[in-house]
């Protein structure tokens, strides 16, 4: 980590320490869109790190979105900070500006297709997106379409609520002849940019989210006593506090590799190698912050739930793991036996 990112980290973790409270989180899940915090992220340009300067960004790297990108899901942060820095890397793509306001990226699934086509008045988009991550509360919607990307403001589409196991809106949007602020060709974008970028973000939230729970069972095992010594002195505890930490570190470095290689130009297999390795951390990690804190960490008073409730829902969004080791399967195959070993040890 760099001068600048080492500020980079220092400002986004004093800003939610600061802001990200469980009265606000609480709030949220009731469907209060916390205003004032996104217009801090806004200003302070965290969700425009890796756009270049000359699109409004930061003029940063993905590098330096990891680190915000991952004390978002340290924090729980109940905003579209993710998608927003995804949709705004999409547009710079296609040489479009970016909008103010939060932004979320359609499709979502890999089996879904929009159609985007041209007429006298300019662009028209049709088709239906399932499960929008904060659909209903984007300014506008980035959708790409074969080749295309392209801007549709909100308002635009027929909406059905959803949420995910976490309560962050997941919804339904569909277009029928939809009005396109702009739209522009992106032939350098992977045939499936939305879900590999969104799997890139995912891994960085989960890595960031078992951060957490890596701290606050370390704390509560140093402080929880139990027949007149702290619980985390008894081996089995150890034990699973020491496979958190293993799973945890994995998590991070796989994440951290996948936002290297996003820098380089094609991240296809890193991005699969984390999805697969956070997602799996992710699942086993929850599960043994929750044996550790026992009861307590079910209760709705108790702050663990909230990032739990996210990892459960974050490894199934943009491809679960059994999606990407397929992929990884498939790419492997595909060279031969005689590529594998240079593959990995290239990497």
């Amino acid at each position: 980590m760099n001068e600048m990112q080492a500020m980079l980290s220092d400002t986004v973790t004093r800003l939610f320490t600061d802001r990200v409270t469980t009265e606000l989180r609480e709030t949220a899940e009731k469907g209060q869109w916390p205003a004032k915090l996104w217009q801090e992220v806004e200003e302070g340009g965290l969700t425009l790190t890796q756009i270049p300067e000359a699109r409004g960004g930061g003029g940063g790297t993905w590098q330096d979105a990891f680190i915000v990108v991952a004390a978002a899901g340290r924090f729980a942060v109940p905003l579209p900070i993710a998608e927003t820095m995804v949709a705004a890397w999409l547009l710079s793509e296609a040489g479009l500006d970016v909008p103010f306001g939060p932004l979320t990226v359609a499709p979502a699934r890999a089996s879904e297709r929009l159609h985007l086509a041209s007429d006298m008045a300019g662009w028209r988009l049709d088709g239906t997106a399932t499960r929008v991550p904060w659909g209903r509360v984007a300014g506008h919607v980035v959708v790409v379409a074969g080749d295309m990307v392209g801007l549709v403001a909100a308002g635009a589409a027929r909406v059905e609520p959803d949420v995910n196991l976490a309560l962050e809106p997941r919804d339904t949007l569909a277009w029928s002849g939809a009005h396109v602020v702009a739209a522009a060709p992106a032939p350098r974008l992977p045939g499936d940019a939305v879900r590999l970028y969104g799997a890139l973000v995912r891994s960085a939230q989960m890595a960031g989210g078992l951060e957490y729970l890596l701290a606050q069972t370390v704390r509560y095992v140093s402080e929880r006593k139990q027949f007149g010594r702290p619980i985390g002195g008894f081996q089995a505890i150890q034990h699973q506090c020491a496979l958190l930490a293993d799973h945890t570190a994995a998590a991070g470095i796989a994440a951290a590799n996948a936002f290297r290689a996003a820098d380089r130009g094609d991240p296809s297999f890193e991005v699969a190698a984390a999805k697969v390795r956070t997602g799996e951390a992710a699942g086993l990690g929850a599960g043994i912050a929750h044996q550790c804190h026992g009861a307590i960490g079910f209760t709705y008073e108790h702050s663990l739930h909230f990032v739990t409730r996210r990892l459960w829902s974050w490894r199934a969004e943009f491809g679960a793991e059994s999606h990407w080791a397929a992929e990884l399967g498939r790419r492997v195959a595909g060279r031969g036996a005689d590529a594998l070993w240079p593959d990995l040890t290239a990497r």
